[in-house]
């Protein structure tokens, strides 16, 4: 391999190390946004919670409550220092939600459950809601 080759990909490692420093600085390592597809707005004002399985139990422990903001997000759900590997649980109180905007929801609440394997990486959760329906996925 050339030095010039070497030069290339050391400079990649390293923009990469300093990329993933400068996440760890900026906010917390999981995040979700609500997103209310019926009416194509935010899903605000929406309460959840967030659950880490207890190793070798089935034992879920709580380890943050918020409300989504008007965006749709809750900000500052965990820090870097408190997420470990392990099963956890996200909670979103979707029947409360639908009821304060005067409507029903088949679903009373949603549970979304997902394994962190690698703590290093940022993992973003995402809920795409109606009242019938609901889709979620592994974003960045």
């Amino acid at each position: 391999m050339s030095a010039a080759r070497l030069r290339h990909i050391k400079g990649h490692l390293q923009r990469q190390a300093e990329s993933q420093k400068m996440a760890h600085s900026q906010g917390s390592p999981l995040t979700t946004h609500v997103l209310n597809t019926a009416q194509g707005v935010p899903g605000a004002q929406l309460p959840l919670s967030l659950h880490r399985l207890e190793p070798g139990t089935a034992s879920w422990t709580l380890l943050a409550s918020g409300i989504t903001n008007g965006d749709g997000r809750c900000p500052g759900l965990l820090t870097w220092d408190e997420f470990l590997p392990g099963m956890y649980k996200m909670r979103f109180e979707t029947g409360q939600y639908w009821q304060v905007l005067g409507e029903s929801s088949f679903y009373p609440y949603v549970e979304i459950v997902f394994n962190i394997t690698d703590p290093s990486q940022k993992y973003h959760v995402p809920l795409l809601l109606s009242r019938f329906s609901y889709s979620t996925y592994r974003g960045s």
